[in-house]
């Protein structure tokens, strides 16, 4: 992964320790797994941080910080990525995850009923949010599971390129030295 490029998006980690606001996580946001930029601090952020912008709920961000702190992932990969879902996205979100629900558990439909506005949403809410919030959560796992992943290997990709360029860099300085003294 580009981890000069995470690093300079970042915030600075002693301002964030010291932030009244978040002194009540006590001694755990002095973790350095918090901070670190390594394979599996940011992979571990990327499945908190995509589970948590599926789940149906306000202040998906305090959540997302907490499973950070209990996991120790990369806190501000994993509060970034619960942007994910927004007002432009969490239409289609929350109806994708309804129907995960509903497929899963066998439910009548009533979406077909009901006009998807937040007014109906909130009047038809005993009807759904079953599928809703098992749709979410296994919808949240599924993509935070891929998301996982994928970081995963693409962090695996980075670094053997990485090891595959300083080795023929290496190659070349060393057939530059022997060019240069033929001894």
């Amino acid at each position: 992964m580009p981890r000069k490029t995470l690093k300079k998006y970042m915030p600075d980690p002693h301002w964030v320790k010291n932030h009244p606001h978040l002194s009540w996580l006590g001694e755990h946001i002095k973790n350095p797994g918090l901070w670190h930029l390594s394979h599996r601090s940011v992979s571990l952020a990327f499945l908190v941080g995509i589970f948590c912008a599926f789940i149906p709920m306000p202040f998906q961000m305090v959540v997302a910080a907490i499973l950070a702190v209990l996991m120790s992932s990369n806190l501000p990969i994993s509060i970034t990525l619960v942007w994910i879902s927004n007002p432009i996205t969490m239409p289609a979100m929350l109806y994708f995850s309804y129907r995960i629900g509903q497929l899963i558990l066998g439910v009548d439909d009533h979406a077909d009923v009901m006009v998807w506005h937040l007014d109906t949403l909130y009047d038809n809410f005993k009807h759904i949010w079953r599928p809703l919030v098992l749709g979410s959560l296994i919808s949240g796992l599924v993509a935070g599971i891929i998301g996982f992943i994928g970081i995963r290997v693409l962090w695996t990709i980075q670094v053997r390129r990485s090891w595959i360029k300083r080795g023929r860099e290496r190659l070349k300085r060393q057939q530059l030295d022997q060019n240069n003294n033929p001894n």
